[in-house]
């Protein structure tokens, strides 16, 4: 019997991140959206998913705003942003194992037969993630009849996943 977990997952906060990132760039620069419509289109509980926009306002990739007219809207660099920074902002830096983040060394380094496979499986992974854009996929999923209009409610926001 297959396990279906693996600690090579990306976390919850990223994939919530990631789902909002789309539907704010989706959504327009212009456009604000609301916590509770960002939560229902991400199926993100509202006080996690909250945590996760901190750390993307902290990153610079979207603009919270409070009050009657407030809720989140991109950034221009979050709207042109790749899946890696997203990630990045949320969960820091991507590493598949101990011995590959810089600065850190592993006495093992030089005589273990894994380190190149860590190596070039973390250079595919991160040439992967920089590559795909917020914008793209944004997109994409309006290309999909995926519609995101939610800054004034009159819609519902629908994503796919899970």
């Amino acid at each position: 019997m297959k396990k279906s977990n693996s600690s090579m997952q990306l976390t919850r906060a990223a994939d919530y991140g990631l789902r909002a990132m789309i539907q704010l760039v989706a959504a327009g620069e212009d456009e604000r959206v609301s916590l509770p419509d960002l939560a229902r289109a991400t199926g993100a509980p509202e006080s996690f998913l909250s945590k996760v926009l901190q750390s993307l306002a902290r990153a610079g990739l979207i603009v919270s705003r409070r009050g009657q007219s407030g809720g989140f809207h991109v950034t221009p660099a979050g709207a042109a942003a790749t899946v890696r920074e997203v990630i990045e902002a949320i969960d820091g830096p991507i590493c598949l194992n101990l011995c590959l983040l810089p600065g850190r060394s592993c006495m093992r380094k030089p005589r273990c037969a894994a380190h190149p496979v860590w190596m070039e499986a973390q250079q595919a992974m991160l040439k992967v993630l920089s590559a795909a854009t917020i914008a793209r996929l944004a997109a994409a999923q309006d290309a999909n009849g995926e519609h995101s209009r939610a800054a004034s409610g009159n819609s519902l926001m629908k994503i796919t996943g899970d």
